[in-house]
């Protein structure tokens, strides 16, 4: 049997990465969708940050991957931090405007940003097919989010949470490219954990008023819960994960895997309780996911 050549076993690598993090934030959605009922997007968003930051720092500290050579240039943390401090705040925000199912279709806008962004400021050209299959997915997810409803698309009329959420798509859009371009030889532990530290600064410093005014004795379960997933399955794990793909794949075929996140919310809603889709939305779910598939299937570069 005839092995994979080195480089395609790296991308390969990089494409299981992917599909562990699809899984993961599509956790969020729900349980964070339950959660921002109860608590302010701000202060949710600055302790979950704080929570992943001392988790990912103490194995830092236990690995020996923190060096003194990770500061050199430190301005660069503060700006990915603060790009994804800004996606999750604006996630948790749209979360109490509208449901998961239509937050996770706008997330998969984010590859045919992050393709944008990738040009910029990396200089990744994006071929035909790629672009093609980016399209595909947007036009799938311009579907859900409208609900199948043809006028409205044709209108744009785009609810508050979704428009919302869109502006943090383009920030997280935005992180995937330039950790790339910042990338300077760290571990991709050590450059999580600064990162999640100035994130965790970033937001503190913002929701300050909201984490003072915060009765954390009588908040229910579900937010515990909900700060612990986000806090370590959707920070701490979500963003070495990231950066592990990022330096194998392009930026745009990284964000691809944000394709199969609204058919996974779709799946769990309807688990919870919360109602299945509509039969006319399912084909923008199914393009998607073809659009996944096509990506996944060309050849990286």
């Amino acid at each position: 049997m005839v092995s994979a050549p080195p480089d395609r076993r790296e991308a390969l690598r990089g494409h299981a990465a992917m599909l562990l993090f699809a899984v993961l934030i599509s956790g969020s959605f729900s349980l964070g969708g339950m959660a921002a009922r109860s608590i302010d997007p701000g202060a949710l968003t600055a302790v979950r940050f704080v929570l992943a930051a001392a988790v990912i720092g103490a194995v830092a500290v236990a690995t020996g991957a923190l060096r003194r050579a990770d500061l050199a240039a430190p301005w660069r943390y503060p700006v990915v931090g603060g790009l994804l401090a800004i996606y999750f705040v604006l996630m948790f925000e749209g979360l109490r405007l509208t449901d998961p199912v239509a937050m996770a279709a706008v997330f998969t806008m984010t590859p045919l940003m992050a393709a944008g962004f990738g040009r910029l400021f990396v200089g990744q050209r994006v071929s035909m097919p790629v672009l093609a299959a980016l399209l595909l997915a947007a036009v799938g997810a311009l579907w859900v989010i409208f609900r199948a409803d043809l006028d409205r698309l044709l209108a744009f009329d785009i609810g508050p949470g979704e428009a919302l959420f869109l502006i943090g798509c383009a920030c997280h859009a935005a992180y995937t490219p330039l950790v790339r371009r910042f990338a300077r030889g760290e571990s991709g532990v050590g450059f999580t954990f600064w990162t999640l530290s100035a994130a965790a600064v970033l937001t503190s410093v913002y929701a300050a008023p909201a984490l003072a005014a915060t009765d954390w004795a009588t908040l229910p379960p579900v937010v515990w819960t909900a700060l612990l997933y986000l806090a370590i399955g959707t920070s701490a794990v979500t963003l070495f994960l990231l950066r592990y793909a990022t330096l194998r794949l392009p930026s745009a075929k990284v964000m691809a895997y944000g394709y199969l996140i609204p058919s996974l919310v779709a799946v769990e809603e309807g688990v919870i309780g919360h109602g299945w889709l509509a039969a006319p939305v399912l084909p923008g779910i199914a393009a998607t996911v073809a659009a996944l598939v096509w990506l996944v299937a060309l050849r990286d570069r």
